[in-house]
């Protein structure tokens, strides 16, 4: 069996844990995020959520819960979006040229490059998990403990085929666009319709008939309906608002995200195929 992607991804995790200011910035942003941003939110609509009538039978769910599977889908959108930015670098030193060079395939080039960046969201996401039990979050309540572990294990699945979905594509546009500030312009331009029209902050009821069709397509919000569904479970209440997800409704969501996984390594091969250093 052919491993040749081990050295690039070997390459890729030795430099995020010895650069300490790179590996302190990622696992540290989305604790603050969740611990100031989330406990100033969750207080506001906490107390907007006392004012609401429950749904008899339905569990309620504060909202630093259901923010904190936002939490962890939108800093895997922006870490695995601005994870092929170590391409652009390679190329702009000619470490690119000389790994297309080498007997290493290219396919094996584009999965050492994703599966370090899958390995990355799993380290932030179990920090985060692991951080907003400690405040408060209503993760995994009333689970036993096999139960959490395929919780977890589902999670991670999500969690993964995005990060990668993801990767595929910034690999792809690191090594069409030749200046950083170019990728950077298109990576900032990508990443906020995909965040703000999505479900990861907020409920989608209240948006616009169209918003609202996007944001059913969205990959944020098919990853942020998949951690809601293992983490919070199947029936539950956020500011009113009544969620049901069924076996289809997370089975549809995981197959969006395998098809979007798939069509970015389909349209990454074909650029690093295309590409000539």
């Amino acid at each position: 069996m052919n491993f040749e992607f081990r050295a690039i991804y070997w390459r890729d995790m030795v430099k995020f844990f010895r650069y300490k200011s790179m590996l302190f910035s990622s696992l540290i942003q989305p604790v603050m995020w969740l611990a100031f941003f989330g406990l100033a939110m969750s207080e506001s609509f906490d107390q907007l959520t006392a004012l609401i009538p429950p749904i008899d039978g339905v569990q309620i769910v504060d909202y630093l819960s259901y923010m904190g599977a936002g939490i962890i889908s939108m800093n895997v959108l922006f870490s695995s979006l601005f994870g092929g930015t170590v391409l652009m670098f390679d190329k702009q030193f000619s470490l690119l040229r000389e790994t297309l060079a080498s007997p290493v395939s290219r396919v094996n080039i584009i999965l050492g490059v994703g599966l370090s960046g899958v390995t990355k969201a799993y380290i932030q996401t179990s920090i985060i998990i692991v951080f907003g039990k400690l405040l408060g979050m209503d993760f995994f309540m009333g689970y036993t403990l096999t139960e959490t572990l395929i919780a977890i294990a589902g999670i991670f699945l999500f969690v993964g085929l995005f990060t990668l979905g993801f990767l595929f594509l910034s690999g792809s546009i690191a090594i069409t666009i030749e200046k950083p500030e170019g990728m950077q312009s298109i990576l900032t331009l990508l990443s906020m319709p995909i965040f703000f029209v999505s479900n990861a902050l907020y409920p989608i009821d209240a948006f616009p008939a169209f918003l609202k069709f996007l944001s059913m397509f969205n990959p944020l919000t098919l990853l942020a309906n998949g951690i809601r569904y293992f983490a919070l479970g199947d029936n539950f209440s956020v500011i009113g608002n009544h969620y049901v997800y069924t076996t289809m409704d997370i089975g549809m969501s995981f197959l969006g995200l395998l098809f979007f996984a798939l069509s970015m390594l389909a349209v990454s091969l074909w650029r690093f195929n295309k590409v000539d250093i």
